[in-house]
Formats: structure tokens, C-alpha cells, sequence
């Protein structure tokens, strides 16, 4: 460790409610510290004050790549080649259309049945789109190396499951997908801050992802999306967003894109929520990968060994293998909803994901192993005395 990095956790970095364990970072990160008057110093002294000359004055125009540049760092690409802006699943549609585009002779987009249902509800819209025949073909998780073959036109995979948090190897994957010709498109929605990514290492053409989850950019923050260096220079934007072109304010009538990662931008930059996340990223600063990944398997480790040990109502349904998880880990439970909101109730928050899974999110920046055993205790303690057995925990929430 050298001299610049930090001891985990920094929990001194987050505003954290008392008397709350928070074990849904997987979801959405707390506030860091220092977000709230940042916002407030943009929208009164930058917007405020500076009015619309605030774009030049204030460097808003160069946002999405200014923060590309530090989520690049955390997901091992280059600076240049990441730029910010808009929903993760509008970044989705942008990628696997300039994917198939690469592909012109080929019809099938390959995924996997562990995948964010918003995934392939993007193939399928964009299918109906084309028409020409193009197929999404779903396959079990490990079955997607198997599956790669020259009709596979892109690989649409997210590298950490967000039901069990089971990991799929992105290397591996990677060059299975090009070994048959294939495009590869990494979702890094529940990796990007959790575990350490190479994506230069891996060759793959794209990935996308989103920063209101391990990044703490807030509810609705704005999603990335990487494009290889070579792939960037060629690629056709479906979307040609104005902000895309090379010449913005040339206000030219024919689309001519801007050079890389910078013609899938699309629309204007959300200013003041790019501005709560520029600023949640400083809490990365002097905070190195490895050592997040080390402390997130201990902190894992260490629940699943006291819930089994005093839960045996919960069946685990992440992988056993903590090389095989990203930073989560899920129980089964058939009253899972109920139990979750009894464990919320008692101060410790997760979430349940449909049908019956209770999921945990282990971040090390501001959790710690007494956070984790006293969270086993009160899950423990709920489930002992049926304390989620009562009418206002199966009470069904629109969040769930």
C-alpha cells in the first residue's frame, strides 16, 4: 500500500443515517459528503450567477467527458474513450445498435438469462425495429461461452448477475465471443465500483453502466458508456444527437459525428445531477480496486458464515465461491418480501428481487465487520421469533 491510499472504510466520506446499516449500496449508494453544497454552490453561483454562461464559464459542455475520465479509471479504459449522459438503458440501445452495425451479415444478438430484464427489453424494441430477421437468442449463464458461434452478431452479457450476484469472466467471455467473430458488449451496471474491471484488458468493443449504484451519483444519475479506441473511430450512432456532432454549434442540417467516444453523446448533459456525481466520485480518491475487492469478499464471507450458521430457514443462491460473486450476496426465502421489510423495519436495509430473494450489498467503503455480524444478529432475530410475520411487512411496495 503506498502512501496515498486509504484504509477502508472511509465511512467519515458518506453521510450515513444513525442507527442504520446499509446493505443496498448495490442499489443505491448513500450520499457522499460534500454533494450537497457542491449542487448548491452550481445551482447558485454557477446558474445562479452565470446564467447560460455557465456552459463556457463554468466547463459544463466538457462534463460527460470530465467524469468519463474518472469513471474510465475505476473500470480500466483510457481516458477518452468514456463518456456520460442520459439512462442505462438508452446506452444499452446505443451500443448493441452500433455493435450489430459492425456485423451487417449476421442476425442474432446472444444473452443470457441472468440479464437485467431492462437489457433485453431494449433487444427486443430494437428487433421490432430492424425487422431483417434479427433474433435474441437467451441462453443459460453457463452456457454463454458454448453459444457463441458465426451467427452471433453481439454478445450482450452483464458481467455480475443482480438477482445472486453470480460473475461471469470477463476475459474468458471476451475472447470466446471474438474467437466466433462475435461483438462483445459488457453491462457493468453491478460491477463499475464493486469489483475491479479491465476493460482495455479484455479487448472487449463496448460496455455500459450506470452510477447511482456502487458510483453513489444519486437516484437517476447519469449511466456511461465505453467504446475500443478503434471501434469509437467507426461506429454509427442510432441515436444523432445534436451534442454528438462534431460541430455542435455549426448548426449544420446533415449529421456529421464528433471523432470517438464523444458521437454518443446525445442530448443536452443533465448539469446538476452530473455535478452531484462529479463530485460522490472524490470518494474514490486514494481508494484502490484490489483492496475494495479483498475487503468486499471478507465482509461477504463473514454474513454468509453467520446467517447459516443461525438462519437455516435461507438457502444462499449466490455462488459459494466468492471468485464467483460480485460484492452481493442473496438468500432464498419464500417470505422473503415480508422479511426484508421486517429487517428494514429493525434498521438494516437490502432489498428482495422477485420471487423470493433477499439480497445483500457489501460495500467496504462504509461498512465493517461489526456492521456485518450485528446485521446477521437482527436478521437472525427477525426470523427466530417470525417478527416479519405480520400484516404490515407483506404489505406489497411499489419499490420493492
Amino acid at each position: 500500500m503506498n502512501a496515498t491510499t486509504r484504509t477502508l472504510p472511509v465511512k467519515e466520506r458518506f453521510h450515513l443515517p444513525k442507527g442504520v446499516i446499509y446493505l443496498d449500496g448495490n442499489s443505491l449508494g448513500p450520499l457522499p459528503r460534500g454533494t450537497t453544497e457542491r449542487v448548491q454552490q452550481m445551482m447558485e453561483q454557477e446558474w445562479g450567477d452565470h446564467l447560460i454562461t455557465g456552459w463556457n464559464r463554468d466547463g459544463w459542455m466538457e462534463q460527460p467527458a470530465r467524469v468519463g475520465n474518472r469513471v474510465a479509471r475505476l473500470i480500466g479504459a483510457p481516458a477518452g474513450s468514456v463518456t456520460m449522459g442520459d439512462t442505462l438503458s438508452v446506452k444499452v440501445y446505443q451500443a448493441l445498435s452500433a455493435a450489430l452495425k459492425l456485423r451487417p451479415a449476421r442476425r442474432v444478438i446472444l444473452s443470457d438469462s441472468g440479464n437485467f430484464p431492462s437489457d433485453l427489453y431494449m433487444a427486443q424494441g430494437l428487433i421490432r425495429q430492424l425487422g431483417q430477421g434479427y433474433t435474441l437468442r437467451v441462453v443459460a449463464p453457463e452456457e454463454v461461452a458454448g453459444a457463441m458461434d458465426d451467427t452471433v452478431a453481439v454478445a450482450m452479457i452483464t458481467q455480475v448477475d443482480y438477482r445472486t450476484g453470480r460473475m461471469h469472466d470477463m476475459t474468458a467471455i471476451t475472447r470466446a465471443a471474438h474467437a466466433a467473430g462475435a461483438i462483445m458488449l459488457w453491462d457493468l451496471a453491478h460491477s463499475a465500483g464493486a469489483v475491479p474491471v479491465d476493460l482495455a484488458g479484455s479487448s472487449c468493443e463496448f460496455a455500459v453502466g450506470c452510477t447511482y449504484k456502487y458510483l453513489n451519483g444519486g437516484p437517476g444519475a447519469p449511466a456511461f458508456i465505453y467504446a475500443r479506441e478503434d471501434v469509437a473511430a467507426e461506429m454509427q450512432p442510432a441515436l444523432a444527437g445534436w451534442l454528438g456532432h462534431d460541430a455542435p454549434f455549426a448548426f449544420e442540417p446533415e449529421y456529421r459525428p464528433a471523432p470517438g467516444i464523444a458521437r454518443m453523446r446525445v442530448g443536452t448533459p443533465p448539469v446538476i445531477q452530473m455535478t452531484a456525481l462529479e463530485q460522490a466520485l472524490t470518494v474514490w480518491d486514494g481508494v484502490d480496486m484490489q483492496d475494495v475487492r479483498a475487503a468486499s469478499i471478507r465482509l461477504s464471507e463473514l454474513f454468509i458464515k453467520e446467517v447459516e450458521a443461525n438462519c437455516p430457514q435461507l438457502r444462499l443462491a449466490s455462488p459459494r465461491d466468492p471468485a464467483m460473486r460480485g460484492s452481493q450476496v442473496s438468500f432464498a426465502f419464500d417470505d422473503g418480501y415480508a422479511a426484508m421489510q421486517a429487517l428494514i423495519a429493525h434498521g438494516v436495509i437490502g432489498d428482495f428481487r422477485a420471487p423470493d430473494i433477499m439480497r445483500f450489498g457489501f460495500t467496504p467503503l462504509y461498512l465493517d465487520e461489526e456492521d456485518v455480524r450485528q446485521a446477521a444478529r437482527i436478521l437472525t432475530r427477525i426470523l427466530t421469533d417470525r417478527l416479519w410475520d405480520a400484516p404490515e411487512f407483506r404489505t406489497r411496495h411499489q419499490v420493492t
